[in-house]
């Protein structure tokens, strides 16, 4: 089959048009022709770092988390899936699981999903690890109807799926933004924006809660920005973020009671643990996809599968709105 490997890692010219071979069924997997998939931070910071990131795979490698695509076999012990389903997931591309920019991938069934009905194979693509980390720090954050929340970075992968389950959840939601294209996209999600570059924490805190802060906040940003979540919080408030790669001073958080929750959804992949979590998260967003409450934002560029470097490069410029995305 088609594969675009890497043998050495490093910058995005680093990926090689190869043939290898097709995947043979195993177990409680099934294989799926891939049609798309989508470029996520991890993914090029897997192929830039190489060893020194630990979720790396050996090179030469097969990358690519996120896929939708075709169910063509089914392994012993699988019954939910059927040949011929249209799928999606993020299964692969890390350690010793190989990863979606090839023909065919071999996927736990665990951490897949039937794909929503209303969305093509290019758009379920673009879903599911930003998708399953937003289900998963609202759902530990404790979202519930009539909440102020908080999405800093609302115009991002993981952010504009967050601002829009927020609101599926019933949620007052308020989204920062820091330019004019992510205002009105973060608007016309459904959220009320902030201009982190002309408002402060204190003034939008104010405007927003009479000062009491949200309720809820996922913090998409996540780094030192931690430290304005911390103040823009209620107390015994709720803090959702997906990077906190640091250290940082918990003082503002210890002064309100806050309960902050590390996001880090690549845990079931890496660790065999809980996988099921992700198939049974990935067929909830496709009901809430079905019934019209979220939508992915998807970039204006597509690439196909030869231009994964250019895809990667697209994604590193910042230039873009919405997720990148690769038709296989």
């Amino acid at each position: 089959m088609k594969a675009m490997i890497i043998n050495q890692f490093g910058d995005s010219n680093v990926f090689t048009l190869a043939d290898i071979a097709k995947p043979d069924i195993k177990a409680g997997h099934v294989l799926v022709q891939v049609a798309a998939t989508s470029v996520n931070a991890v993914d090029t910071m897997i192929r830039q770092m190489g060893p020194e990131l630990p979720l790396s795979p050996a090179a030469p490698a097969v990358l690519g988390m996120d896929f939708a695509g075709t169910v063509e076999a089914v392994g012993e012990g699988v019954s939910h899936f059927a040949v011929g389903d249209e799928v999606y997931g993020c299964a692969g591309g890390l350690t010793h699981l190989p990863g979606s920019l090839a023909e065919y991938m071999l996927a736990d069934a665990k951490l897949i999903a039937l794909k929503p009905k209303n969305l093509s194979m290019h758009e379920a693509a673009a879903l599911p690890l930003v998708a399953i980390t937003a289900y998963e720090g609202l759902d530990r954050a404790q979202i519930k109807p009539g909440q102020n929340v908080l999405v800093h970075g609302g115009s991002g992968g993981v952010g504009h799926i967050a601002l829009q389950l927020a609101r599926y959840f019933g949620a007052n939601v308020f989204s920062t933004g820091g330019g004019d294209k992510q205002m009105a996209l973060i608007e016309a999600l459904g959220a009320s924006s902030i201009n982190y570059k002309t408002e402060t924490v204190a003034d939008y805190v104010q405007k927003h809660t009479q000062g009491a802060g949200f309720d809820v906040i996922f913090d998409s940003v996540g780094g030192t920005n931690l430290l304005n979540s911390f103040e823009a919080a209620a107390l015994n408030g709720q803090i959702a973020t997906t990077v906190s790669l640091l250290e940082l001073d918990l003082s503002g958080a210890h002064f309100k009671g806050l309960s902050l929750h590390v996001v880090f959804m690549l845990i079931p992949m890496l660790h065999d643990h809980k996988r099921e979590a992700h198939g049974n998260i990935l067929a909830k967003l496709a009901d809430i996809i079905e019934a019209g409450h979220l939508r992915p934002v998807l970039d204006e560029l597509t690439f196909s599968l030869e231009e994964v470097g250019k895809a990667h490069d697209r994604f590193a410029s910042g230039q873009g709105l919405g997720k990148v995305v690769i038709d296989v």
